[in-house]
């Protein structure tokens, strides 16, 4: 992964299509390695969550070219790569595993990260999530508890919980979430350690029973839909 940590914080310093089209041949390398670490991902990822087992790398990452219609930041490269390896893809409204790396002093997140869950998803999966929380919200805090070097990320939670739903309820600020998502930050060491795969698919497996979760409920309020 140094080729690709290498790359990313070059173009961080060097964010134009000048820059970016003479070093094509570096990107092209970094993005080689890190597509073939992904593809062994998913198939290790699969071993305990078949749900993945389809997956690939097209259906998984992203494209490295910002759209910049709607942003003030005219910036036309991202300064990360990641994976997002959920059942139906990427785009699938399905909670899964998101691998991040990302250039030194970015802020897109501001670190690498691994992280679990589903992010920004429909009003009907909310909804389904936050009513299974008021039925089991016990088994809730189990799993995301469960998922050992993980925190649930509570960045974009509401400052009061929504209309509907008791505010003196014991998981109150669970239900304030609007993205429900578990993370843990790693460094440059990890990236660049010799067991990456292993130690990545074991950090992942310990976010299984969160996944679950929130996958269940989401197949449930998809089911509603029907």
């Amino acid at each position: 992964m140094k080729s690709v940590i290498e790359f990313l914080d070059q173009l961080h310093k060097n964010n134009n299509r000048q820059w970016f089209d003479e070093h094509k041949n570096e990107y092209k390398e970094a993005q080689s390695v890190f597509n073939t670490f992904i593809e062994s991902l998913i198939s290790g990822i699969s071993e305990f969550d078949p749900l993945v087992k389809d997956q690939t790398v097209k259906s998984c990452t992203y494209r490295i070219y910002r759209d910049v219609r709607f942003s003030k930041n005219k910036d036309p490269y991202k300064t990360h790569m990641g994976a997002f390896i959920a059942p139906h893809g990427k785009n699938g409204g399905y909670s899964g595993y998101y691998f991040h790396i990302e250039a030194k002093n970015s802020e897109y997140i501001g670190s690498n990260i691994l992280s679990t869950g589903i992010y920004m998803p429909d009003p009907v999966v909310i909804k389904s999530i936050r009513e299974e929380i008021i039925l089991n919200g016990d088994q809730f805090d189990k799993v995301v508890k469960q998922a050992e070097g993980f925190a649930l990320d509570n960045r974009s939670a509401l400052k009061r919980v929504p209309n509907g739903y008791p505010s003196d309820f014991v998981y109150a600020d669970y239900l304030k979430l609007k993205d429900y998502f578990l993370a843990k930050s790693v460094n440059d060491e990890y990236i660049l350690s010799n067991n990456l795969l292993e130690r990545t698919i074991s950090d992942f497996k310990k976010s299984l029973p969160f996944n679950n979760w929130i996958n269940k409920a989401a197949e449930y309020a998809y089911e509603t839909m029907k």
